[in-house]
């Protein structure tokens, strides 16, 4: 039987490019994500990765009960989840107090902070008793430093870098492994659906989001603690990010996510 992988955010961007990678290499997959697409995407999965099963979940991970749903539908198959990808992430831009709404920050701590502790509970425990399992949290490269303009966003994205390694340290003798995905700007859905499509960031040069995927895949099989994907500058970015004050930090980022700097 081959391993199965649960992977959230499914049905575009990074998470779509990991959905295809695992089913690539043989892995059946669990594709979850809150919009329609996903039965889409799971059937684009099916035509090229013959001889795997992959099985779209809609469920909304904003809330208590979607995540419930998720692992419900997951345990219902009676399997083993062999890897667990939580990608599902959503962001805001613009002043955190003049121009971005409560509602629509709180939606960011509610899905990728709150669904992630919530989903890596109910799944690693199985995994440890099992004594085997790959768990690949997708971060970003904006953990590196204070995010104005994307606050809630950034600082979610520390989160998980944070929870990533510490659940590593925790977990580091039970033959489960825990990795941090940290991608740089890429070409997906996000600046759009974050409204930032008017920032130096967003009209920069973005990375591919296959080569994102492929690289956390990477990274996750070999059992790494961390893998900055995409460009070399990602690179340069998490470097300077470990010496750097924040408030240089903070000041430099000022310049590429302000409302209006794509003009600057």
């Amino acid at each position: 039987m081959n391993a199965l992988a649960v992977v959230t955010g499914a049905s575009s961007g990074i998470g779509y490019e990991l959905a295809k990678v695992f089913a690539d290499n043989g892995f059946d997959v669990v594709a979850v994500a809150e919009d329609e697409r996903i039965e889409e995407a799971a059937a684009q999965l099916r035509l090229r990765s013959g001889g795997v099963r992959v099985e779209p979940v809609l469920a909304d991970l904003r809330l208590f009960e979607g995540v419930e749903s998720l692992v419900a539908r997951v345990r219902a198959m009676g399997r083993s989840v062999d890897a667990l990808a939580i990608n599902a992430g959503v962001g805001v831009g613009g002043d955190f107090v003049r121009d971005t709404a409560l509602g629509d920050n709180l939606e960011i701590v509610d899905l990728n902070v709150r669904s992630a502790v919530h989903l890596a509970h109910r799944l690693i425990g199985d995994m440890v008793d099992r004594k085997e399992g790959k768990v690949l949290f997708t971060s970003s490269i904006a953990a590196t430093a204070p995010g104005p303009f994307h606050s809630v966003y950034a600082a979610s994205k520390a989160f998980l870098a944070s929870f990533a390694q510490s659940l590593r340290e925790e977990l580091r003798d039970t033959g489960v492994s825990v990795t941090s995905l940290m991608p740089g700007p890429t070409d997906t859905e996000f600046f759009d659906r974050a409204g930032m499509q008017d920032t130096k960031i967003a009209t920069g040069d973005k990375d591919d989001p296959a080569q994102v995927a492929q690289q956390g895949f990477e990274a996750l099989m070999k059992g790494d603690d961390h893998v900055v994907a995409g460009a070399l500058k990602n690179k340069v970015q998490a470097i300077a990010g470990r010496v750097a004050p924040d408030p240089v930090k903070a000041k430099m980022m000022r310049s590429m996510t302000e409302p209006g700097s794509a003009d600057s």
